[in-house]
Parts: C-alpha cells; sequence; structure tokens
C-alpha cells in the first residue's frame, strides 16, 4: 500500500478540463455577468479577480450584498430551483471566471467525487459566513461590524500579512455592507489610520491589529474614546 499522501483537489485545474457544459472566460472590470432577473442557468468560479453582488430593491434603491474573491463560487442558487437571479454580480476587477451550465455540475456532482466534496465544503463554509454576519448584524457596533468586513476583505485567516483593498471598494459601499451611513464608516476609517490598524496610500491596508477591534476592546481606543466622543458629536 502506498503511503505517498493524496494530492489537494485543486478546483482551477479540475475546471479547466471539464469540457463540454463548461467555460472559461475573462470579463473585464465593470461588465455585469449577469443582471438581476436573468434566467438563473449556470455556476460561477472565480479563478481570478473581485466580483460584486448587488441587489435592487422594488423601490429602486440598491444593496451591495457582498464581494467575491478568487475561489469564491456564486450562481449555485440554480441548483436549488431559483428560476431568475435574485442580484446582479459585476466584476469590479479584470476577471477570469469559470462557468457550469446547471445540468453539467448536476453531472459532475454525481460522478466527481473529489468535486462534490469540495463543492459541499464550500457551501458550508458559506452557510457559516452568513449566520457570522446575521449575528454580526444584529448585536456588534458599526464600529466592529466595519473591522470584521475589513478583515474579511484582505482575506485575514489565510495569510497573516498586511492586503492591500481594491481602492474600487469606497466608503459608500462599505456603508452599504454593514448597514451605517457613509459619514460614519468615515470617522471609523480615520480612527482606524489613527490607531495604527490601517493604512491608505492609494489602496488601503490592514493590519492584524485590527483583529483587537473584533476579539475585544483594544487599550489604544479605549484611550481615544473621549476624542471620539467630542468628534461624534460634530457630525
Amino acid at each position: 500500500m502506498s503511503n505517498v499522501p493524496k494530492a489537494a483537489f485543486d478546483p482551477k485545474a479540475f475546471l479547466a478540463t471539464v469540457g463540454a457544459g463548461g467555460s472559461i472566460t475573462n470579463w473585464n472590470k465593470g461588465h455585469a455577468i449577469f443582471a438581476q432577473g436573468d434566467p438563473a442557468d449556470a455556476l460561477f468560479f472565480i479563478q481570478k479577480g473581485k466580483v460584486k453582488a448587488t441587489t435592487l430593491s422594488r423601490h429602486g434603491k440598491e444593496a451591495v450584498v457582498a464581494i467575491l474573491g478568487e475561489g469564491n463560487f456564486f450562481g449555485e442558487g440554480c441548483l436549488a430551483g431559483q428560476r431568475l437571479r435574485i442580484s446582479t454580480q459585476t466584476a469590479i476587477t479584470d476577471c477570469l471566471l469559470s462557468r457550469l451550465d446547471k445540468a453539467t455540475v448536476i453531472r459532475l456532482l454525481h460522478d466527481q467525487p473529489d468535486f462534490a466534496a469540495m463543492f459541499m465544503k464550500y457551501l458550508l463554509a458559506r452557510n457559516i459566513r452568513m449566520e457570522a454576519d446575521l449575528i454580526d448584524q444584529l448585536f456588534n457596533s458599526s464600529e466592529k461590524r466595519l473591522a470584521r468586513l475589513l478583515l474579511l476583505l484582505a482575506n485575514f485567516g489565510r495569510e497573516g500579512e498586511p492586503r492591500p483593498i481594491l481602492a474600487d471598494i469606497n466608503q459608500e459601499t462599505l456603508a452599504d455592507m454593514i448597514g451605517a451611513t457613509r459619514s460614519r464608516v468615515s470617522f471609523f476609517l480615520n480612527k482606524f489610520r489613527r490607531l495604527g490598524f490601517i493604512d491608505y496610500n492609494g489602496h488601503l491596508t490592514v493590519h492584524r491589529s485590527l483583529l483587537s477591534v473584533v476579539l475585544h476592546d483594544d487599550p489604544r481606543a479605549a484611550l481615544s474614546s473621549q476624542g471620539d466622543n467630542a468628534e461624534q458629536s460634530q457630525e
């Protein structure tokens, strides 16, 4: 019996070999991959780049519901009976995307156990993330919600080094995603920068120290609270 460990499943390499029913396409920044109300007929996988999910209410108000990056799937609602898209997905950088027809995904889930296991793991992780987002929205302050969002956008948990966040993700988008006003987001970003949790020099860079805002009350934040309260009263 061989003791050689089995190689980890590589979704990028696998999806490049699907053949009929699958394709890999470049999408330019700003291009809508699909729009709310379009037929839900395919699953997408982000090989490279970032995609923004937005939803438009019946009254015309648009909300940003997710920013997805490399290694994420989207459009999986088609596998659960969703006939029409409930959100618009737009490339916010140049992207390389894999597209799989619904019938092809179903076939792969039946015939390719490694793909099925990887996809199930992804869906479970996404469900956990959605539950955490709901708890965050219900119980945490807007300051902590913003800190958590910045850490997620910077991919903390995967790598420990500071990571730049796209300049295209502006303060209004951040405000939409945490349920706060743009002025509050601006206030907290300035506070985080003053405390050394983030840097901004063309790109927003998040440091590991920002975790202190999410995990517990940082002493430096406490020391600055008096000044913060004064600033808040002037908003």
